[in-house]
């Protein structure tokens, strides 16, 4: 009975595990969390420039990082470190980076306050009166009015 829960538990490890290393897997998603530098601003892997320049070379440069072993983080340092930190899709989420995730969050946040203070200041305001002097205009000003209006 042992020996067959032992057996059990390293079957489903090896199957749990099965394909965890796979190279073409790292590569997609490493080449998915960089930038083609040759100014489309495009997913390196997506890159759909007719003979460019740049992504070839990148994609060589990725499949080398790969096989000099490492991590994903030290691969993507590699990257930073030739080409600046423009190179990756998605700012890091360490140090300064972190400015970059939280402050669209914190302005949605402050425009609802506002928008919701706004319209609160004005579902509280009293209808202004009309001043004395407002009502129709009299027959001499209105005449006027056509006869300028109308040369």
């Amino acid at each position: 009975m042992r020996r067959a829960l032992h057996i059990f538990i390293i079957v489903t490890a090896a199957l749990t595990l099965l394909g965890n290393g796979d190279r073409t897997r790292r590569f997609e998603k490493l080449g998915h969390e960089l930038i083609c530098t040759c100014g489309c601003n495009q997913i390196l892997l997506e890159c759909n420039h007719v003979g460019c320049p740049a992504s070839s070379a990148m994609r060589d440069e990725l499949n080398a990082a790969m096989d000099k072993g490492g991590d994903n983080d030290a691969v993507l340092a590699s990257f930073v470190t030739k080409y600046g930190p423009t190179v990756l899709a998605a700012p890091t989420t360490k140090g300064f980076d972190r400015v970059a995730w939280i402050v669209p969050f914190v302005v949605f946040a402050l425009s609802i306050v506002v928008a919701v203070y706004v319209s609160r200041i004005w579902r509280q305001r009293t209808p202004q009166p009309v001043p004395a002097g407002a009502g129709p205009l009299p027959d001499d000003l209105r005449a006027r009015i056509r006869q300028e209006t109308e040369e």
